[in-house]
């Protein structure tokens, strides 16, 4: 159990953000508060469960005090929906999709002696509001963080927060994982899942070992994207940077993320703008469409068994296990397709005589299928995936000549990479909504001159 400090911590945190707000520029202000708090404070468990609302936790209550600091000090600056018509309304379909999932689920479900009740209008109405937090970063990203000077104190932070950060994942990987119970008095994961290759990956604050190496993915190729765009005695010091973080990185014993790396740094060093967009783009895409590949069996499950196999049978055995839960999950779906079957676990298969759970969810879209159907499940991904979609069609009218933020293709492809995560985990998290929403409020603040540009030339010759 959380001991006194971190509820204390979670507690005191808008005090935070408030001196965060005060000292700070409002998209510093933002970007720091939003960031500090999702690596430092205590995770799950640690939360207040209040009746009739959604468990606060560390995300949801930094976005809070952040939401409400900007609301009271920069109201007039904050804008709640984007101009794209596309995206306001996926924005409004994922609040509003709760409330038909619990409208559609209000019978009670029955596995043998085992029975969960029926959905009531109390968490339809607790449910959109949750939604509503979850978007909040999105929208204040949106609004404050949409400039190329934005974008590099996003790299910068994620660089300077990564560093700090790495001192913890280095005495975890050297101790073991043991800060979490250290400072907040418990472990918030399975100790088990934290042994691999003969030592330890860390878990420092965060949920699972695999968040933290998708952290530190991101973190390097922050870096690396400052090295190439740096002059200089900072090109140095970025450069140094970056090899040190590949360092961390490696020592995480993540295979995921050492290979979503070894595909980012040659596009982050080397590609130009136009190829990091269009990637970033089909790994959204990829990542949208995998639950219809999978339903329709295109999927090359066999195929890639075989090989996770010949490398390590052990991994094998995890991704067959994951296989089979969403073939087991996405069946179970296939019932509730347009709306899901809502909270509670009445998404899962359960023993009819102990009701325990029997399937496993883990990655964020068997999830969202689950609990909100292909309608929540669609207006999530596409929303957050619209971005990069953007991106790529404008790639096509952008010329040599026009000027873009040199830092937008690494976020893109560190939101795309973020959002492939998705498909074998659920590694959604602020820092996903909060890049989704800088990368839009860039490209409607700034792209629209690109095209309008391209048409005067056009209207001149």
């Amino acid at each position: 159990m959380p001991n006194a400090l971190a509820l204390l911590a979670l507690a005191s945190w808008p005090l935070v953000s408030l001196v965060l707000f005060r000292k700070l520029p409002v998209g510093r202000a933002v970007l720091w508060s939003l960031l500090s708090a999702y690596l430092f404070l205590p995770p799950p468990p640690a939360l207040f469960d209040f009746p009739a609302v959604p468990p606060l936790t560390k995300d949801s209550i930094a976005a809070l005090a952040a939401f409400g600091f900007c609301f009271f000090m920069y109201g007039k600056d904050l804008i709640y929906l984007p101009r794209s018509n596309i995206a306001k309304g996926l924005m409004v379909l994922f609040v509003i999709t709760p409330l038909a999932t619990v409208l559609t689920n209000d019978e009670p479900i029955f596995f043998g002696q085992v029975g969960l009740p029926g959905l009531r209008i109390v968490e339809a109405i607790a449910l959109m509001v949750q939604q509503c937090m979850i978007l909040m970063p999105f929208v204040m990203a949106y609004s404050f963080l949409r400039s190329e000077k934005d974008q590099r104190d996003i790299l910068f932070a994620f660089v300077a927060l990564g560093l700090v950060y790495s001192l913890l994942m280095l005495i975890e990987i050297r101790l073991s994982p043991q800060l979490n119970l250290w400072v907040w008095g418990y472990y918030q994961h399975s100790f088990d899942q934290l042994i691999r290759f003969g030592g330890f990956r860390p878990i420092v604050f965060l949920y699972h070992g695999l968040w933290v190496a998708l952290f530190a993915m991101m973190m390097l190729g922050c870096a690396v994207a400052l090295f190439r765009h740096s002059k200089g005695n900072a090109k140095v010091w970025y450069g140094g940077i970056s090899v040190y973080f590949g360092f961390i990185m490696i020592a995480c014993k993540s295979v995921a993320s050492i290979a979503y790396a070894a595909v980012l740094l040659p596009m982050v060093l080397f590609m130009s703008r136009l190829w990091q967009f269009r990637l970033a783009a089909f790994l959204a895409l990829l990542a949208v469409t995998y639950p219809i590949m999978k339903g329709l069996e295109w999927i090359p499950e066999k195929q890639i068994l075989e090989k996770v196999t010949a490398l390590d049978e052990d991994r094998a055995g995890s991704l067959k296990f994951r296989f089979d839960n969403e073939r087991v999950l996405l069946d179970r779906a296939y019932l509730k397709p347009v709306f899901g079957w809502g909270s509670w676990g009445r998404n899962h298969i359960l023993d009819p005589i102990t009701g325990i759970l029997l399937t496993v969810t883990d990655g964020r879209w068997i999830i969202t299928i689950g609990v909100f159907g292909w309608v929540g499940y669609l207006a999530e991904f596409l929303l957050f995936s619209w971005p990069l979609f953007v991106l790529f069609a404008r790639s096509f009218v952008l010329t040599k000549e026009t000027h873009t933020s040199p830092y937008l293709g690494a976020l893109a492809l560190i939101l795309g990479f973020n959002l492939f995560d998705l498909l074998p985990n659920a590694t959604i998290t602020p820092l996903t909504w909060m890049m989704g929403g800088a990368l839009l409020g860039y490209i409607e603040t700034h792209m629209p001159q690109v095209r309008s540009a391209k048409m005067k030339i056009k209207t001149v010759m």
